[in-house]
């Protein structure tokens, strides 16, 4: 199985499930809007085989530059996973997406790797807080869970 698939996999079948096996790292302080140059979110997704997935995101650019000028780097990394995956690495681009199912004036970075790699949604919950949501924009049940905060 590919490593990507068994990040989103992991993901999918813990929420879907309503398995909470890692806890979301959180942040009390207020970061600045999301207007920087640069921002990085970081968070520990629940995953079904391991402690947790530590996913840090770097996003480069604003959500007002030219679509090329906004990049991303992200990182995955498997707490004690028994088949002990190496990181996964991807870099790409991403997009301002306005809406979701459950409201219009949503906010929504669509990351797109380089290659091959799975395409990421992130809801803009707050300036410091990002939420990982599936392809149709829709949040998943436990989606607190799913949480990066901003650091």
């Amino acid at each position: 199985m590919q490593l990507r698939s068994l990040l989103a996999g992991s993901a999918m079948l813990a929420l879907l499930a309503g398995c909470a096996s890692g806890q979301t790292d959180q942040q009390g302080a207020d970061s600045p809007a999301m207007s920087a140059s640069q921002a990085t979110y970081q968070g520990t997704l629940p995953c079904r085989n391991c402690d947790g997935i530590d996913l840090n995101v770097s996003l480069e650019g604003e959500e007002t530059s030219a679509p090329q000028e906004r990049t991303f780097d992200l990182t995955a990394s498997y707490r004690n996973h028994p088949q002990t995956p190496p990181d996964e690495n991807y870099s790409g681009n991403w997009e301002v997406l306005n809406g979701t199912p459950s409201d219009s004036n949503a906010t929504v970075y669509e990351l797109t790797p380089n290659g091959d790699g799975q395409i990421y949604y992130f809801l803009k919950i707050s300036d410091s807080t990002l939420e990982l949501i599936d392809p149709e924009r829709r949040r998943f049940e436990n989606g607190e869970m799913l949480r990066l905060q901003r650091r």
